[in-house]
This record gives structure tokens, sequence and C-alpha cells, in this order.
């Protein structure tokens, strides 16, 4: 499950672009906090506190708890613009949720066993669909990532959705179809390798076919 973070905040009493560049040649980042039925709070933040959540890898997928004016707001991350030369963060959205809110989120999957699976042991390919599940899950049990066995898994076979087991309290947010997650597919020089052959039967038929009307 992905920690839960903290964010120390201040209030922000004016918008703009002349404002939030004033922020940022500060070393602070404006963001705003909207949702639960409450008008949005423009805030900032710090900047090196910030990037250094961002480096977990799992920011977007933890509940961020924003410290602001003596309270604590219940958030999770929905969007962090980044400038687009230096890379640095200019923005953050925040969303707020209660806590037992269900959240859509988007987890990474990651592939269990490979050494296990036939078809990438006779040296095929593992094709990833999705690196990505969106899930609709409890806000206080976010997954860090999915993780998905390939054990026995062949050249020519697909793992759907339907062969994924999740975390308790979690559940795709597609649920329309049976999705593609990743499929094994041949290598090239298999791939290769049996279309000579089939060139090589059809030259032959050819000339048999050739042969037989002289």
């Amino acid at each position: 499950m992905s920690d839960q973070l903290t964010l120390t905040a201040e209030t922000r009493e004016r918008g703009g672009k002349g404002a939030s560049r004033d922020l940022r040649r500060n070393g602070r980042v404006p963001a705003v906090v909207y949702g639960g039925k409450e008008e949005p709070l423009m805030i900032h933040v710090e900047e090196k506190l910030l990037v250094k959540q961002l480096m977990t890898g799992h920011f977007m997928n933890s509940v961020v708890m924003i410290e602001v004016g003596g309270k604590t707001i219940r958030t999770l991350p929905k969007d962090v613009a980044f400038h687009p030369v230096k890379d640095r963060p200019i923005h953050a959205d925040f969303l707020r949720i209660a806590k037992d809110a269900k959240v859509h989120v988007s987890v990474p999957v990651v592939f269990q066993n490979e050494e296990l699976a036939p078809g990438l042991k006779r040296g095929g390919v593992l094709n990833i669909v999705r690196h990505e599940l969106e899930l609709v899950c409890d806000a206080a049990h976010i997954p860090d990532e999915i993780a998905i066995d390939v054990t026995g898994y062949d050249v020519g076979d697909s793992i759907h959705i339907s062969n994924v087991t999740l975390p308790a309290g979690s559940e795709s947010a597609i649920t329309d179809r049976d999705f593609t997650i990743a499929t094994i597919v041949a290598p090239s020089a298999m791939k290769s390798s049996e279309g000579d052959t089939t060139k090589d039967e059809g030259e032959g038929e050819a000339a048999a076919e050739g042969g037989e009307e002289a």
C-alpha cells in the first residue's frame, strides 16, 4: 500500500500568472485543493518538498495530507504540471477525499516469474499492452503496484484483466470488456524462420507444378 504523505502549505490570496511567477521565484509551487462540496482553496507548497515526494514514484497514488492554516486536509494528487524546458513543477491539483472514499487511480503493473513462462524461456517476448491499470479502490488502501504472475504462459498467450487477482478493496475501473494487459509474442528470429520455410515450400510447389505442365 502506498504511504501517506504530508505537505505543509500556505494559502495564497492572489491568483494569476504574475502572482504565480513570484511564488516560483521564491521556491514555491502554486496549487489548488478542490472537491468535497467545498470551495476551491488556493495554496502554495515548497518546491523542494514536492519534488522529493514526486521522486518516490508513487506520489500520484498516495493520500497526501495537506497541512494549512492549522487544519489538515486529506487529498489525492490529480495533476502536476511541469515547465516544458526546465522540467520543474509549476502547478499542482489536489482532490479532497473522505477517509472512507473510493478513488479512481492508475496503478503500475509488474510481471513476476518470467523464468517460469515457457514462451519466454523459448525466446518469446513479453509485449506489454498496458503498463498501468485503472482501478477504483479504497482511499486508505491504494496499492503501489499490481503484480502479475506469468507462470505457464506460452507464445501466443494473452493476459487479460480476468486473469489478474486484484487486492482486496480494489476493482477494475473498466468493466465493459475483458481487456488485454500483455501478450507473449514470438521473437523476430522465430518469425523469420517460419516465414522462410513457408516461402521455400511455396517455391517448391510452384516448381513442381511447372514441371508437370512441361
